[in-house]
């Protein structure tokens, strides 16, 4: 579909931020302990958070360049029920490719889901009920 399906529910909520778990060493901890307790940052996340980003931007030049080749879409990509109704219709199928949160409307069913999504490549966050995330198993990649 040479269309961007970019329909965004206003009423949707979605999440901000995506809990992730790491595992560190007793002195790496200790030493962003040390960094909290004496001021530069409020908690530990607020440490990683900031480490995360800095690294994200010293490699900027290498994400855009990579966003780009892949085609991938940056940031938020919502498909609703009504958007893979008009892809069905159209008799084409998508190729999902999102650098960021692809969410499917909670009301698609994976039958809707396999007849219209070829493909789905997410860096990042899949938001889809379990049913649907289910049946496009073989699909995410």
């Amino acid at each position: 579909m040479t269309r961007e399906i970019a329909s965004q529910d206003a009423r949707q909520k979605v999440p901000e931020t995506e809990k992730i778990t790491i595992n560190l060493g007793p002195i790496d901890l200790g030493q962003i302990d040390l960094l909290v307790q004496e001021g530069f940052y409020s908690n530990r996340t607020d440490l990683i958070r900031t480490a995360i980003r800095n690294q994200l931007q010293a490699h900027g030049d290498v994400i855009k360049q990579t966003v780009a080749r892949k085609s991938l879409v940056l940031g938020l990509q919502h498909y609703s029920r009504a958007d893979l109704e008009a892809v069905r219709a159209a008799g084409q199928k998508l190729q999902i490719q999102v650098l960021g949160l692809a969410s499917i409307g909670a009301d698609v069913t994976p039958e809707l889901a396999l007849a219209t999504i070829d493909s789905v490549t997410v860096l990042g966050a899949l938001h889809a009920s379990a049913a649907v995330k289910a049946a496009l198993a073989g699909r995410i990649f």
